[in-house]
């Protein structure tokens, strides 16, 4: 965090700072070194990007026109870098027609006659350094040893003296009469006694225009804290103001949130530190191994093989050498992001245990926006390593003479096993969705994977899906099973070892609704697809969105509208059955069309493909002998119905004890 409370211009901790209308931050004594004066009618310099200084956009033959003898203005010419890089200039020696520019963004502003006084002081900071230094100063030596004293490493709180850990262990034991005396660490015992830094002497912040004033009210339009005072001359008279404890809060809960996405990456960013010092090892590890076995192969050869030893050699070293550096260089850019990361959220952290509502609000718009973009720098990919452990090189020594002199590496790896990954496997009715990954930094690519599924009764597997993508679901299995999935990955080396098997159960119940896809044209749906009626007075025939092929299943429609003519048809039907006739009429459906149903009916179907029979009831009672026997393939659910009817599906129903 100490990155975060240092000033830019002296590289030291920020003492009296000072707001820019950037939201940057300067010391009071560095802002009036870097003033800088301009002509009259002039602009200060605008933003720029420059690889060069942070004031090289002062063309230095044009600053020699305006000598302070021809023009009566201050010399342009800037004094040596400050210990931070940044070229400080003489202070000037009025406001007028002066200007400062921020030495991060380098954002120019030009002072009014207040000068520097026109700036907010940043009293937030001011509180956040004066309370780290404190912490960084504070260290409590032990009370009891003889000569030169060792730091304390604990506190007895009824005892009141501080220990070193021998002297802890010498002369308070944690036994006997002192076993029930309570230890704490120094920094804990010092919180408990003394009062934060600065909580009796920190008041309310006043008004820079107005300093009998007291800040009350937040000007969302200026993003700045504002008095009654503003508002009433009418400066912000049309701009939408709030009440500054409201908007304190809200920055807060807004920060806290933008915090909680950049901790999870730099979670992560730390496991990827030590993946990448774990690889580096491995890498180190493997390309010794590897140079001794090319050694002893290249020993083995005649003279012309000896010759060609050397350029493998160095190839090797090379290879190696530059998996290395792409590592180190990762893990260095990798610490810089997750160092300035961290301190920006310890500094965050020290920010929002701030009570002051308006030194809170005079940063925290821009800190806002500092933690978004910090959490955006880690976008995908940037926490994967850029190279694999292995090296994925292989000599064949047995060749011919001929072909010593071309010998040469030759990559011939297949992949890992994937990894099947469980958090994302999932089953909805009789689909299953899986997910998969490889587990190591490949070589070679992978050119697709091959999933393969049991029939659901712990037959042979079979492939359901080849292809590049990672994730994959299949549709149309059987209820109430359990399949074993694997998944294998392959290249032109060849094709990789299986996953682990994961076992995946379907519902055993259907959930189900009607299938506006496939249905007539003149059919209307309702209620999420489960309720359906007809624009025609002809029947016009609905599908389920499930098939079923193995079996009991039961399902119910409830019948809403009915003028007992036409009578609506229930049943099964294959997905090419005919959708403008009343069901039943052609050879790919099965249905009831009697009448025995009024409105408010319930129609129960009993779709059995273990004894192979379709069984219909009417408000729980069996309507008749079963209706159908010897069905054999795959069924889906259908109505057909006109405009004068409208039904209700039921689903995910057990089948009833009564009826079994």
């Amino acid at each position: 965090m100490e990155e975060e409370l240092k000033c830019p211009v002296c590289g030291s901790l920020f003492k009296e700072p000072i707001i820019l209308p950037c939201s940057h931050n300067v010391c009071l004594a560095c802002a009036r070194n870097i003033i800088v004066q301009t002509p009259e009618g002039e602009n200060p310099p605008q933003n720029r990007c420059s690889g060069t200084s942070d004031y090289d956009y002062l063309d230095m033959d044009k600053m020699s026109m305006y000598s302070e003898t021809d023009s009566g203005y201050g010399s342009y010419t800037p004094c040596l870098k400050s210990p931070n890089g940044v070229r400080v200039f003489p202070p000037a020696l009025v406001h007028r027609h002066c200007s400062i520019t921020c030495p991060l963004c380098h954002r120019s502003v030009s002072l009014d006659e207040r000068g520097l006084r026109g700036f907010q002081r940043n009293r937030l900071l001011e509180a956040i350094v004066s309370r780290y230094q404190q912490s960084r100063a504070a260290s409590v030596k032990c009370q009891l040893c003889d000569r030169n004293p060792v730091d304390a490493t604990v506190m007895c709180e009824q005892c009141d003296v501080f220990y070193c850990s021998p002297c802890q262990q010498r002369c308070h034991p944690s036994r006997g009469p002192l076993a029930k005396h309570r230890l704490l660490p120094p920094n804990q015992a010092q919180a408990g006694n003394a009062q934060p830094a600065g909580a009796s002497a920190r008041k309310q912040s006043t008004c820079v225009d107005h300093e009998t004033e007291n800040y009350n009210m937040y000007c969302v339009s200026c993003k700045t804290p504002v008095c009654y005072q503003c508002l009433e001359e009418g400066k912000h008279g049309k701009h939408d103001v709030k009440p500054l404890a409201a908007m304190w809060k809200q920055h807060k809960c807004q920060l806290s949130q933008a915090l909680n996405g950049v901790s999870d990456k730099a979670k992560e960013a730390k496991e990827f530190l030590v993946q990448l010092k774990n690889l580096l090892q491995q890498i180190q590890e493997n390309g010794v191994e590897f140079e001794a076995c090319l050694v002893a192969q290249c020993d083995s050869l005649i003279e012309a093989l000896t010759r060609q030893k050397a350029k493998l050699l160095t190839k090797v070293t090379k290879e190696k050498e530059s998996k290395l550096k792409t590592v180190k260089d990762q893990i260095t850019h990798c610490t810089m992001k997750l160092r300035q990361t961290t301190g920006m959220m310890e500094f965050c952290l020290e920010v929002i245990k701030e009570n002051d509502p308006s030194g809170f609000l005079q940063i925290s718009d821009a800190l806002i926006k500092r933690v978004q973009a910090s959490q955006d720098q880690w976008v995908k990919g940037a926490l994967e390593p850029k190279v694999c452990p292995e090296f994925a090189l292989t000599v064949n020594t047995d060749p011919l003479m001929q072909s010593i002199l071309q010998l040469d590496f030759t990559q011939n790896k297949v992949p890992p096993a994937p990894l099947l990954q469980l958090e994302k496997c999932c089953m909805r009715n009789n689909s299953a969705t899986l997910a998969w990954r490889i587990t190591t930094v490949q070589a070679l690519p992978v050119e697709g994977y091959v999933l393969e599924l049991d029939d659901g009764n712990s037959g042979p597997y079979r492939e359901v899906y080849v292809g590049k993508e990672t994730i994959c679901t299949v549709d149309g299995l059987h209820f109430n099973s359990s399949y074993s999935a694997r998944v294998k990955a392959y290249n032109s080396a060849g094709v990789g070892a299986y996953s682990k098997v994961v076992v995946l159960k379907t519902s055993d119940v259907a959930w189900f609704t009607f299938d506006p896809t496939s249905a007539h044209r003149d059919i209307v749906l309702s209620n999420e697809n489960q309720t359906v009626t007809c624009n025609s007075y002809d029947d016009r025939v609905v599908l389920g969105t499930a098939a079923f092929s193995k079996g009991v299943h039961y399902w119910e429609l409830s019948v809403d509208r009915y003028d007992n003519h036409p009578d609506p048809a229930f049943g099964v039907a294959r997905i090419n059955t005919m959708k403008d006739m009343m069901l039943g009429k052609d050879d790919k459906a099965w249905a009831m069309a009697e009448g025995g149903i009024t409105k408010g009916s319930t129609v129960g179907i009993l779709l059995d493909l273990t004894k192979h029979t379709l069984t219909f009831f009417i408000n729980k009672q069996q309507h008749g002998p079963m209706a159908f026997e010897n069905l054999e393939g795959v069924f889906m659910p259908a109505v057909s119905l006109n405009r004068n009817v409208q039904v209700t599906l039921i689903t995910g129903l057990e089948v009833p004890k009564s009826i079994m």
